[in-house]
């Protein structure tokens, strides 16, 4: 009888361990669509799981749906709130939410994505992501709702110590941003110097081209890329 009853138990969380292994897969092969409704089934039976809020946060987040990317995330840093990346995660879904809405409402929810932000460094010193993050928000706003040059700059500054080309092209960035396209220049040169990725090459290649309107230094760009990829 003991044996019978222990089955009993055991078998259905048997089936919600597959359950979710198999939506799991799914979402590491990329297969969304399939994995939702299976991790949504799961999730109905075990509503503190991590890795599955997580995994629709994602989903949600991967297909635009703001307000239920920010629900996942919301409940994902209330149960762990020493997680950086769950603050990371719910300041983004929410900054992005923020351009769906009027610019009133969008200014009433800046200074939660910026502690997210904030909250995220402080959990993990060395996030990369939280500070560009940042810098994006402090260039965007306008300086009456707490948009600072200043501010970007140091999260720049931050940055170079922590990974010094992800510290240039910030920097780039900022100078791009101000229309000082020689000193973005100067930056993005630099950051190729150290970085040497596709990614530091086509900063440059952009600047030349849309912005400074010299599509042949544009095209010399590329072909010193393809150069050293060789």
């Amino acid at each position: 009888m003991k044996l019978l009853l222990s089955v009993f138990f055991i078998f259905p969380l048997f089936l919600f361990s597959q359950s979710f292994e198999k939506g799991e897969k799914l979402f590491v092969d990329g297969k969304f669509k399939q994995a939702q409704p299976i991790l949504e089934s799961y999730l109905k039976s075990n509503p503190s799981n991590l890795k599955a809020l997580e995994y629709l946060g994602d989903i949600s987040a991967y297909n635009k749906v703001w307000d239920k990317a920010i629900i996942y995330y919301k409940k994902l840093k209330t149960l762990k709130p020493t997680e950086a990346d769950f603050f990371y995660k719910y300041g983004g879904a929410l900054a992005m939410k923020t351009t769906e809405v009027s610019k009133f409402k969008a200014l009433g929810m800046i200074g939660e994505v910026r502690s997210s932000f904030e909250k995220t460094i402080a959990l993990n010193p060395k996030h990369i992501e939280a500070r560009w993050a940042l810098i994006e928000l402090y260039l965007q706003l306008p300086g009456i709702a707490g948009g600072s040059e200043s501010k970007a700059i140091r999260y720049s500054t931050e940055l170079r110590e922590l990974s010094p080309v992800d510290g240039y092209l910030s920097r780039g960035r900022i100078e791009e941003y101000f229309n000082r396209y020689s000193d973005a220049e100067e930056q993005y040169k630099r950051a190729i110097l150290i970085g040497k990725s596709k990614v530091c090459y086509q900063k440059l290649a952009d600047l030349y081209k849309n912005k400074m309107k010299q599509p042949d230094k544009a095209n010399k760009v590329w072909e010193e890329y393809k150069n050293k990829k060789q």
